[in-house]
């Protein structure tokens, strides 16, 4: 096996660098993330490239090209991850693409063009609460007041930046669009079921969902357990609760061809005393959808619903989302490229769409985007520790990276 038991061995060996064992807990620019960047500086240095940490603590690692001037493919993922995470969320992406490398560089190989390797920093927005700062700052999106977001420990993007060795005003210079950058690809874990329960080890990505997120908070009236009549009751959680399932209904009765999924995944009840009814609930609504028409009909079908539950139990609510993210749709050439490489390899192409977000997602207004989906074991479970992927199911998915890389060429 030329791949597969080293990629996971260097999943283990970065495993190590958390701030809660046995789980994973790697935040951005934390001494966990310092471990785990120069790990994969040592990496990507012995696989022959040139390689640092970037302004905003990215590692980045560069495969020059046969020929000088010519453009660039990039290639990666992210190395922090979310609290009590797994061990190959992101991190699968950096090493299969380091593998590609060191195999490339020991035959002699080089490419129409530069291979870049990016760990990225902070993709989870764990620490500050700000998702994709590293691949935004690549993409040209990255917002300066983010420097002014602070931790839990009241510690400020900025000052961490510092702490750390790196440029908080050198986000700047990270912009890569118009520099030639031809393609970003990006192989990464499916984190679902559908390729485990079809029985394929990789699958080819059409498009990352978009994501719209909400706050929707329902007012109602405080009144003691025992006395207030049934009929009497504006009760704020009972409210909620049935809106809750009103936001499942709305994901289940989608569209044919319109998928969307939809999940409350918080909820906080004042004043939360067991012998007294509910008079204010806020719960999070999270709306996701590979069509962005269908994710934006689904939350004003949300807030059609919740609006009509609140008037029929006289209760106020108010649903507003406060962050939104673009689905992006993958190249179609750059799909078919990579479908080639699967086909060769003599595995089934499946193409399927991604649900959870990407660093790749933030890409178009860079490059052409594709993706490679790596089967999931364990249910297709992961932000959690019993993630898992077998050695050859890492063994095909390199295989198939590094067949498109050597077969691929610039439009």
């Amino acid at each position: 096996m030329r791949f597969g038991d080293d990629i996971l061995a260097q999943a283990d060996a970065l495993a190590a660098f958390t701030e809660a064992p046995p789980g994973i807990t790697r935040a951005y620019l934390t001494p966990q993330h310092r471990r785990a960047g120069d790990l994969l500086l040592a990496l990507m240095r012995e696989a022959g490239m040139r390689a640092d940490y970037d302004a905003l603590g990215n590692v980045v690692g560069r495969y020059d090209a046969a020929r000088a001037g010519a453009p660039v493919l990039m290639s990666g993922s992210h190395m922090d991850s979310v609290r009590n995470a797994g061990r190959y969320d992101g991190l699968f992406g950096i090493l299969t693409a380091i593998a590609c490398v060191r195999d490339l560089h020991g035959r002699g190989v080089r490419l129409p063009y530069a291979l870049e390797v990016v760990a990225f920093g902070d993709e989870e927005g764990v620490r500050f609460g700000v998702t994709l700062i590293g691949s935004k700052a690549m993409a040209g999106s990255f917002d300066p007041a983010w420097l002014d977001t602070k931790d839990a420990d009241g510690i400020s993007l900025r000052q961490a930046l510092v702490a750390f060795g790196a440029d908080p005003d050198g986000w700047r210079a990270l912009d890569r669009r118009g520099k030639d950058v031809v393609a970003y690809v990006e192989s990464h874990i499916e984190q679902g079921p559908v390729l485990l329960n079809e029985g394929l080890p990789v699958g080819v990505v059409t498009a990352i969902a978009g994501v719209s997120r909400m706050r929707v908070a329902v007012t109602g009236l405080a009144g003691h357990a025992g006395t207030v009549p049934m009929g009497s009751r504006r009760d704020a959680l009972a409210a909620a609760a049935e809106m809750t399932l009103a936001v499942e209904r709305v994901a289940v009765d989608a569209p044919a061809g319109e998928a969307v999924v939809a999940t409350v995944g918080t909820m906080d009840v004042e004043p939360g005393a067991i012998n007294v009814i509910a008079q204010d609930v806020v719960f999070s609504v999270d709306v996701r959808s590979a069509t962005d028409a269908a994710r934006r009909r689904a939350v004003e079908a949300i807030r059609a619903r919740c609006a009509a539950i609140a008037a029929r139990r006289r209760v106020g609510v108010a649903a507003d989302v406060y962050y939104e993210l673009a689905a992006a749709a993958c190249d179609a050439a750059l799909q078919d490229a990579l479908a080639a490489s699967v086909a060769r390899r003599g595995v089934p192409v499946r193409r399927l769409p991604s649900g959870a977000g990407h660093d790749a997602m933030v890409f178009p207004p860079v490059c052409p985007i594709a993706m490679l989906f790596v089967r999931c074991g364990a249910g297709g479970i992961s932000h959690h520790p019993d993630e898992t992927m077998t050695a050859a199911d890492a063994e095909i998915a390199t295989e198939v990276l590094l067949d498109f890389l050597q077969t691929w060429t610039p439009r």
